[in-house]
């Protein structure tokens, strides 16, 4: 299932239980423990998005079998380095890291090359460190999946405007950005124009400011897709504030599935958003963990930069009650 997530940024296969293996497999190579050890640095555990994708980690590990360190970066980038690094140094087999800051990874990886410890990046970026593999969510089919839902809304809603706006997140964040290049992809294949693409840099203010901007250079824009949700809720609130309807007026997508999101869809303040699901992730990145240390190939989605997808879903008024 779905789960909601705090931050910008979807179903993993089954999980393979630990069993009985080649011996001469790294993963079978047990720790001063007697168990495979992995290491998860993450972002900071005070964000929603990052406890489910925290539990996922560590639920697959335990089924494994494995023995779960965690680390707390807590949004700080020596942390990130310092507590990433103590855990190889304590031995972990491999390391997991979802990282505040991806251009510092690479005195992480560095270390960790130098003791034969397997990286897997969760999400963020990679800062263009020689990873073994990274997951990111779909972003740019998550896109499409907004612009396919809009373009339809609006014929639905009646309205003959072929406008419509894109609101990104901040420029650094490289993978938020592919969602809004699919959306707009996406939509002007179907004959639609986006005439307003303004930055609100994830923030919930500057979201509601652009929209206002928008609708007074663009009156007649049908529909709005926002890179995260507080841009999108906030995008919708300024719709609302300038006498509009967010669903029926200008169709207004948001992504993320954050509370507030999903909270507005039900009240009708948001026609609909993008689900992404931090727990699969977290899970796959266990998966992909085991393939390393097993020297198994990899089946990237990109593999040019190592990619591999997690699949996002969208969220409507019609599901909205199933995303948990």
């Amino acid at each position: 299932m779905f789960r909601k997530g705090l931050l910008p940024l979807a179903v993993v296969g089954a999980l393979v239980m630990a069993g009985c293996s080649d011996s001469n497999s790294p993963s079978d190579t047990p720790s001063k423990s007697g168990k495979v050890v992995v290491g998860f640095s993450v972002y900071d555990m005070q964000y929603e998005f990052f406890q489910k994708m925290e539990k996922g980690t560590r639920e697959a590990a335990v089924a494994k079998g494995w023995e779960f360190k965690l680390h707390d970066e807590k949004s700080d980038e020596n942390e990130m380095v310092t507590g990433a690094q103590a855990l190889i140094d304590q031995g972990v087999d491999v390391l997991i890291i979802s990282p505040f800051k991806p251009s510092a990874l690479g005195p992480i990886i560095a270390k960790a090359k130098a003791k034969g410890v397997p990286v897997i990046v969760d999400d963020i970026g990679g800062g263009g460190a020689p990873y073994d593999a990274i997951v990111i969510s779909d972003n740019a089919g998550g896109g499409k999946l907004a612009a396919d839902y809009m373009a339809k809304q609006i014929v639905a809603n009646g309205k003959t405007s072929k406008n419509v706006a894109s609101i990104t997140c901040e420029p650094s964040a490289v993978y938020a950005a592919r969602r809004n290049a699919g959306f707009k992809e996406a939509i002007e294949k179907q004959g639609f124009k986006v005439v307003a693409e303004l930055s609100g840099n994830s923030k919930a203010e500057e979201g509601y400011k652009v929209m206002k901007d928008i609708m007074a250079k663009n009156p007649d824009v049908a529909g709005v897709f926002s890179c995260n949700d507080p841009m999108g809720v906030a995008a919708a609130n300024a719709v609302k504030d300038a006498g509009k309807n967010p669903v029926t007026d200008i169709v207004t997508v948001g992504f993320n599935a954050d509370p507030e999101a999903l909270t507005a869809i039900k009240a009708g303040g948001l026609a609909a958003t993008v689900a992404q699901d931090p727990n699969a992730m977290g899970a796959l990145t266990v998966k992909l963990a085991d393939q390393a240390l097993k020297k198994e190939t990899i089946t990237f989605g990109n593999a040019a930069e190592r990619e591999v997808f997690n699949p996002v879903l969208l969220v409507t008024k019609d599901n909205v009650a199933t995303i948990k």
